[in-house]
């Protein structure tokens, strides 16, 4: 056989096309490279003793075998014939111990080598023990990502008497260093979270509460608006007062800082923008809103003001316009809740009180309203994760829930519950993995919502670990 088959497999003639002789003269085949023909299987190839053997021991195996290398079809089907050493003539012309016929013979769809798969088959297909009709099939396509978990419950409750339940004022603020602002009545209390350490900034006296606190984007100082139309600027790293700056005639619910510039809105309607390192009160007066200005915040850039007020508009502003460049005024109450989107550039998003309860987007690129969704509830605050491309809405009546949004789908991934009155307040952590949210409960709740941007194998200063419950006084 081994001398029949070597005559075969060498070329007679060295030419640029290769030639094969087998030893009838009249069998000479040219072919620029020899490819054998792998149409079907035997197996006598593989010295596998058919499963009717006298062994029985090794029958169990031999089908197994037999079923993974030709398929269960072929271990039915398939009867291995005899070698016939006295037949003579064939596919290749030569005969040896291995009968042309035995090829032939064997079920057409038995092949072991192909060039080409017929189908996909789910992974677990690919085992021998015939288990494709008891598991699930796996799904075709990419794999798809499972959903993200987020906790369903506060991981830490702090108290916070006299925390006001006022929809228009803004009391609580995170600064990029981790630390916690709290305006309680009239005083100011700074939460640290590395260290869990509370510390008392200031005290304004029985005549005056504080209305909104809100951190410098890069330093220790915060800024404090007051009942009295006054804003006071204090370096919570020495708990000592910079300075107190004029300007509104009623009292201060919204601020917002751009670099050095502190923007405030009052009830007297205007808001002022003040550059702290200038030795007047403000630099620019804004008029535009009929009534309350009571939600503040600037574009990512710097370049944009979104305002909101209890006349139901929402204001844009550019750093140098002392009237609004654009007005949205579909929303049916009060705007509170401004959020811009770190991740596109002139995305905005707002939110209405009871009377209008909607989360509206507009590209204030291109002056367009974009989509709004029915909350059915009050909205009171709005923040979108710099981490992923979601957002987070607190309520007021009817549900006083916090729900967090994919976008643009603006599915709801979770809707959290705890607080008992409106959540009124909402601020997120420096690593924007982590949100506080404030009502009029008199609570502060920590909740785990957004990812981190990166995986990382420690804690955060402010993760679950900080389970308990105290009390800021």
């Amino acid at each position: 056989m081994e001398t029949a088959i070597s005559e075969l497999m060498q070329p007679k003639t060295p030419s640029s096309k290769l030639l094969y002789r087998c030893p009838s003269p009249s069998c000479t085949i040219y072919g620029d490279r020899f490819i054998p023909s792998r149409s079907s299987s035997n197996f006598a190839l593989f010295n596998l003793p058919n499963s009717t053997s006298n062994d029985d021991s090794t029958s169990p195996y031999n089908n197994l075998l037999k079923s993974a290398l030709f398929g269960p079809e072929c271990v039915r089907e398939f009867q291995p014939s005899t070698p016939d050493k006295s037949s003579s003539g064939g596919r290749f012309g030569c005969r040896s111990s291995i009968n042309a016929s035995d090829f032939l013979t064997s079920p057409p769809n038995c092949n072991i080598f192909k060039y080409k798969t017929q189908t996909k088959k789910p992974l677990h297909s690919l085992t021998p023990f015939g288990f494709d009709d008891q598991l699930p099939e796996a799904p075709h396509g990419p794999t798809s990502k499972a959903p993200r978990k987020v906790p369903r419950s506060s991981y830490k409750v702090l108290d916070v008497p006299a925390l006001q339940d006022d929809f228009y004022l803004n009391l609580v603020d995170w600064s990029s260093h981790n630390v916690l602002a709290v305006a309680l009545g009239n005083c100011v209390y700074l939460w640290h979270a590395s260290s869990r350490k509370v510390v008392k900034l200031c005290d304004l006296g029985s005549d005056h509460s504080v209305c909104s606190v809100g951190w410098a984007q890069h330093n220790t100082h915060l800024a404090v608006g007051t009942s009295n139309g006054k804003l006071q600027l204090w370096d919570t790293s020495r708990c000592k007062r910079i300075r107190t700056m004029d300007g509104h005639r009623q009292r201060v619910g919204a601020l917002a800082w751009s670099s050095s510039t502190l923007s405030s809105g009052s009830r007297d309607k205007s808001i002022l923008h003040r550059d702290i390192r200038a030795r007047e009160d403000y630099v620019s007066k804004l008029t535009g809103h009929t009534l309350e200005v009571c939600g503040l915040k600037w574009s990512y850039d710097n370049r944009e003001l979104a305002s909101g007020g209890n006349d139901n508009r929402l204001l844009v502003w550019n750093q140098h316009s002392t009237q609004p460049v654009l007005k949205y005024c579909e929303h049916t109450a009060a705007v509170k809740a401004i959020a811009w989107s770190p991740h596109l550039y002139g995305l905005l998003a707002s939110g209405g009180g009871t009377a209008d309860r909607c989360i509206r987007f507009w590209n204030t690129t291109t002056n367009t309203k974009l989509s709004s969704m029915d909350t059915g509830s009050q909205v009171c605050n709005l923040a979108w994760s710099k981490n992923v491309n979601e957002l987070v809405s607190t309520h007021g009546y009817s549900e006083n829930q916090i729900i967090v949004w994919r976008y643009p789908s603006m599915s709801k991934l979770t809707t959290l519950t705890g607080h008992t009155y409106r959540v009124l307040y909402l601020a997120i952590s420096p690593d924007g993995q982590t949100i506080v949210t404030g009502a009029g409960d008199e609570t502060l709740r920590f909740w785990n919502v957004f990812p981190s941007p990166k995986p990382q194998n420690t804690k955060s200063e402010i993760g679950a670990s900080t389970l308990g419950r105290m009390q800021i006084r």
